[in-house]
């Protein structure tokens, strides 16, 4: 997705707006991060570097980066003209990144969290970006082994980004709740169905649900802010769960778990991309889009990670408190038309469980820890799982 980290913060913002002024409406790109493993003991091993080294020469070198720690590889679709492009490009990096990975002899896996590898034994990988995370976050950077889903969405106008930022802010809770993986950390079974969030967006500063900005200038008025403050140093260092990007003129959305399953990762693409084209639609309609207080949003925001899609969430216009279910099938129905156009609507439905419910349904049933994982791993784990002793 390129480096921006040359220019100066003035230069930055000054080419952020250009960027976006010249946009070209509505494409897309999908970024995947998954946990590296050992694969016979399941457990997160610090093989990124081997994993690029391996790829140079290869259609993934391009599209496979480091995130984080050395025990995690992210893939990239890259800029795709439209959703059709990204569901197949999203099928073929997974291919190309398993296929790499049996090389070496790693397994893969792409739930929020690792179930129990020790945060204290990752290895922060060696880059300027993560130097300066590392420096500056100390504790809460190290704490933060977890695994997302991002999807970038093209807006054109800086003015008209902000208000689908604005937008999609509302709908956080509701893209956590269908996307949670993450019931499982640090040895235990939280209760929660999204840990990941928890671990990440409750630690980290500028994290979370944004604030709705009175359009580009206000949002660069912060963004001026950060910088004069000396809270930042780079603009990735607004963390947010959805984000106007300042290197690409588009709406980052970041809320979502990783995605074992690839049918369930093109399905939550294919809706984040949806959701942002009907709020730029209604933008440009003048059709009223709500703008709920900061504090409303993050009560649907704790429920989502703790009940999922198996709990309930409040209508914030109304205060009506209904399944988290209802309200997934409400925005569905709300984004059809144009989810039909984008060639979306074919992705599109409630699932009968999550990755979150599913993990938890065996945990239930009496299955380890181990043997849980090992039913996320790819390629296939070994019938037989590792035994440790854990149970949660």
């Amino acid at each position: 997705m390129g480096d921006s980290q040359s220019l100066t913060p003035e230069e930055q913002i000054r080419s952020a707006r250009e960027q976006y002024e010249a946009a070209r409406d509505f494409t897309v790109a999908v970024e995947e991060e998954f946990a590296i493993l050992d694969p016979a003991s399941l457990s997160l091993t610090n093989r990124f570097e081997d994993l690029q080294a391996a790829a140079r020469g290869t259609p993934l070198e391009d599209h496979l980066v480091g995130e984080l720690i050395a025990s995690e590889v992210e893939i990239r679709t890259g800029r795709c003209e439209d959703l059709d492009e990204a569901m197949a490009r999203l099928g073929e990096r997974r291919a190309q990144l398993f296929e790499l990975a049996d090389t070496l002899g790693v397994a893969l896996a792409a739930t929020g969290t690792h179930p129990w590898s020790p945060w204290q034994e990752q290895r922060i990988i060696d880059t300027p970006h993560y130097r300066r995370n590392d420096e500056l976050l100390r504790y809460v950077v190290w704490r933060n082994n977890s695994f997302g889903l991002h999807v970038h969405v093209a807006i054109n106008g800086p003015d008209r980004a902000i208000a689908v930022c604005n937008g999609l802010r509302n709908l956080l809770p509701e893209l956590l709740a269908v996307s949670a993986s993450s019931p499982f950390v640090d040895a235990c079974y939280t209760h929660l169905h999204s840990a990941r969030t928890q671990i990440f967006t409750r630690a980290f500063p500028r994290c979370g649900v944004p604030d709705a900005y009175d359009g580009w200038d206000g949002f660069e008025r912060y963004v001026r802010f950060l910088y004069a403050t000396r809270s930042i140093e780079e603009h990735t260092q607004i963390w947010w769960s959805v984000r106007p990007h300042l290197a690409f003129p588009t709406i980052e959305i970041r809320i979502c778990d990783a995605q074992p399953d690839l049918a369930e990762a093109r399905s939550l693409a294919a809706l984040c991309y949806a959701l942002a084209v009907r709020i730029a639609r209604a933008v440009d309609d003048g059709e009223p889009l709500p703008s709920h207080p900061h504090r409303l949003i993050e009560e649907n925001f704790w429920r989502a990670i703790r009940y999922g899609l198996s709990g309930e969430l409040i209508d914030l216009g109304s205060g009506e408190v209904r399944p988290a279910r209802a309200h997934l099938e409400r925005l569905l129905e709300w984004v059809q038309p144009v989810a039909e156009e984008l060639g979306a609507a074919q992705y599109l439905a409630v699932p009968a469980a999550n990755a979150a419910e599913r993990q938890i349904a065996r945990h239930e049933a009496g299955a380890t820890m181990e043997e849980i994982y090992a039913e996320q791993v790819r390629p296939k784990a070994p019938l037989a799982a590792p035994q440790s002793g854990r149970t949660g």
